[in-house]
């Protein structure tokens, strides 16, 4: 016997917490997700990523932004070790992520205090779907817990864009964030602007171009998408605006290595298209077709942290 708990059951239960928001992105052709988990204070996050990182199961990757946690975790199971010092400093870990149709399923393990955050806080995020209790569950004080927490299975959606500016008005950079604000569909996860060749000869300013992207539903990424279309042809001071696609958590070597020499070298149209449609990304015209190179370029940089923002000689 198990109990099932839907989020309002779950704050009328324990109170009012502070998770406000929880999103499980999936990537099953490469077999890894990633979670993205907000807070309202900095000392849990840091507290969290500290403990999880320590019990290992089927973490990968885990950093912090401000008061968000990103995990990059494998889809599987695999053993949570809280290791000897758990005795006396507590712990958490997840064990196991498996996806169930249009579900996912985290196993979430906590000691102590920690077991207030799986057992507690997570579970009444609105963005979940139900929290999934043993018999024996207790919370709080040195129990040890165990839930597994149903969330909708979500893609993520990277949405690049170039010349929506002309040299007397408009920012691609606020064209995207003002997208990634306003967007009724998915989740806005990330902001990126990206640094091209300053020495392209047919550039506004800058020579940036920019991405924003979602945690979206499957079954929304159409509408999604559409919308994004509708948003940048109503937006774009330019007539050359384009637009790019990509769904996933890994971007191909081949679309990196494009994004970063498109720092540094002056590429054609046709070289953005031939990379595009070897790597998946999908290559909308706006108004034209000049902002291909950069639109293209901006999926490749999305993953870079601070490259995406620099030039080569700003790493070297």
């Amino acid at each position: 016997m198990v109990t099932i708990l839907k989020p309002d059951e779950v704050r009328e239960k324990y109170g009012k917490l502070f998770c406000q928001g929880f999103y499980t992105m999936v990537d099953e052709e490469n077999g890894v997700a990633q979670i993205v988990e907000k807070c309202i204070s900095r000392g849990p996050v840091e507290w969290d990523v500290v403990n999880r990182k320590r019990t290992g199961g089927i973490l990968k990757n885990i950093s912090t932004d401000g008061t968000t946690i990103v995990m990059d975790t494998a889809i599987g199971e695999a053993p949570v070790n809280f290791g000897p010092v758990s005795a006396h400093l507590g712990g958490q870990g997840i064990q196991s992520l498996i996806v169930k149709g249009n579900r996912v399923h985290t196993k979430w393990m906590g000691l102590a205090g920690a077991s207030v955050g799986i057992g507690a806080c997570i579970p009444q995020c609105s963005n979940v779907i139900e929290t999934i209790y043993p018999d024996n569950f207790k919370i709080g004080g040195a129990h040890y817990a165990e839930v597994e927490i149903v969330t909708p299975k979500m893609v993520r959606v990277i949405i690049g864009v170039d010349d929506t500016d002309t040299k007397e008005k408009g920012a691609s950079w606020v064209t995207t964030m003002n997208l990634g604000a306003k967007c009724p569909y998915g989740k806005y996860i990330d902001h990126k602007i990206i640094q091209l060749n300053p020495l392209v000869p047919n550039k506004t300013t800058n020579c940036c171009s920019t991405a924003v992207s979602f945690a979206v539903e499957p079954n929304e990424r159409d509408k999604l998408i559409g919308y994004a279309k509708e948003f940048l042809a109503e937006s774009t001071y330019s007539d050359n605006t384009v637009m790019t696609v990509f769904e996933g958590l890994r971007i191909p070597k081949e679309l990196e290595d494009f994004g970063w020499n498109a720092k540094r070298i002056i590429f054609k149209v046709d070289d953005a298209l031939d990379v595009a449609k070897r790597c998946g990304v999908d290559v909308i015209e706006i108004t034209g077709t000049k902002g291909t190179i950069g639109a293209v370029a901006a999926i490749g940089c999305f993953d870079m942290g601070l490259r995406s923002a620099g030039v080569p000689e700003d790493f070297s």
